[in-house]
């Protein structure tokens, strides 16, 4: 036999370290609810976790006069040494950390360091805890660096909050990292100083595990939480916690691709090594563009965050209005993860019955042209993900259909 007939025969062979882990779930139901809509079906899609604001104007000046200037060469692998100061005293400002520069990493989003993170740290079999629900990104990231994902399901009357006793239970002698976010994607619920002290607590007897604490949506947060770090509530464990952030929620800067971390010299240096054979440098042009976001006029970011707030009222109320429906109200990021227990079991007009969160927003994206994500994408069911990020006007015919879809339900 011939090796060409042989490869025709065997046809494409994944690697064995993708072939358990998809798309995106979220990205499938964006690409099926904007099918629909081509074909001209009015579907509303909820489920993007992107705001729906523009990049400040400041932000955008910034980008074109780098350009101007020539700035659209390579720069330093992982941050130039604006950004990384920017960067710098963003941490020290707000957060009260103080990094020096080569504790400071810059990368093509918040996705790439945690994957440079893990890339440089785990080795195989080694454990992650990670508490449910959860970023889409985070168990499949750990699985493809040869990890393996704990996870730990926190349901709505613990507040979707990991607790003291749960972890230390979750640790053994395998565990490298502990990964929490905070406020959630997706469940909107955040960590206060109170929550988290007991599980610093349990981290500082166990010196063999890291903290990976994800702050993206540090800047939206309600009412009267205050948000707080672990590194900064506990020094104690600052040697061995990445602090990591991004522009893309706060400052609506999602395509420009920054994410950040501050964390200990050696670690930041192994991700660089990862990076320089992924990526190497961040856009040079976003980067001017993050330097401008991290050190001008930061007003904007209330105003958009009380618009948050209002959106998250409205979902939150209507949904809780519908019978079947249970949403916990959330301390922050813009979204709704809410209960869809009381709808199982129940049959749709054209008489399939809803068994799983799965069918239920298939129903909704099929009957009510409204496109929500399942709790099962983030590693817990029966629930739904709303994503708020939208105009009220929006949000308004949606939770309508919602409802009615639901009425119909028998």
């Amino acid at each position: 036999m011939t090796i060409n007939a042989t490869v025709k025969e065997v046809g494409f062979l994944p690697a064995s370290r993708i072939s358990s882990i998809g798309v995106s779930e979220i990205l499938k139901i964006g690409a099926r609810a904007s099918a629909m809509k081509r074909e001209g079906k009015p579907v509303i899609i909820l489920g993007a976790g992107e705001p729906d604001f523009d990049t400040p104007d400041h932000v955008k000046r910034s980008a074109w006069e780098a350009i101007q200037r020539g700035e659209t060469k390579y720069t330093a692998l992982d941050g130039t040494p604006e950004l990384k100061m920017a960067i710098r005293e963003k941490f020290q400002r707000e957060n009260g950390l103080i990094y020096e520069t080569d504790e400071i990493t810059v990368a093509t989003g918040a996705k790439q360091i945690l994957f440079n993170a893990m890339m440089a740290t785990i080795n195989p079999g080694d454990e992650v805890i990670i508490p449910t629900p959860y970023w889409t990104s985070y168990s499949d990231i750990v699985q493809i660096c040869a990890g393996k994902p704990v996870l730990i399901a926190c349901d709505a009357a613990a507040g979707f909050r990991l607790s003291a006793a749960q972890l230390e239970a979750a640790i053994t002698p395998k565990t490298r990292w502990l990964l929490l976010n905070s406020p959630s994607n997706p469940s909107g619920a955040a960590y206060s100083a109170a929550d988290y002290r007991p599980l610093l607590d349990v981290l500082l007897k166990h010196p063999h595990v890291w903290l990976l604490v994800d702050d993206m949506y540090e800047h939206i947060v309600y009412d009267d939480f205050r948000f707080v770090t672990p590194a900064a509530l506990e020094p104690r464990l600052k040697e061995r916690t990445l602090t990591v952030n991004g522009v893309s929620k706060a400052y609506a800067m999602t395509g420009w691709r920054i994410g950040y971390a501050g964390g200990p010299r050696e670690l930041i240096k192994a991700m660089a090594v990862v990076q320089s054979q992924a990526t190497s440098c961040p856009a040079s042009v976003s980067q001017a563009a993050s330097v401008a976001a991290l050190t001008g006029p930061q007003d904007f970011l209330k105003e958009r965050t009380a618009s948050f707030r209002r959106r998250r009222d409205l979902v939150v109320s209507r949904l809780n209005a519908i019978d079947g429906l249970d949403c916990r109200v959330p301390e922050g990021a813009f979204y709704t993860f809410s209960g869809c227990a009381g709808l199982l079991g129940k049959v749709t007009p054209s008489g399939r019955k809803i068994e799983t969160d799965t069918d239920f927003c298939t129903y909704l994206l099929e009957d009510a042209h409204v496109a929500v994500v399942p709790g099962s994408a983030f590693g817990l069911s029966p629930f739904f993900r709303i994503s708020y990020a939208t105009s009220e006007a929006e949000l308004q015919e949606a939770l309508a259909r919602i409802a009615a879809a639901c009425a119909r339900l028998s």
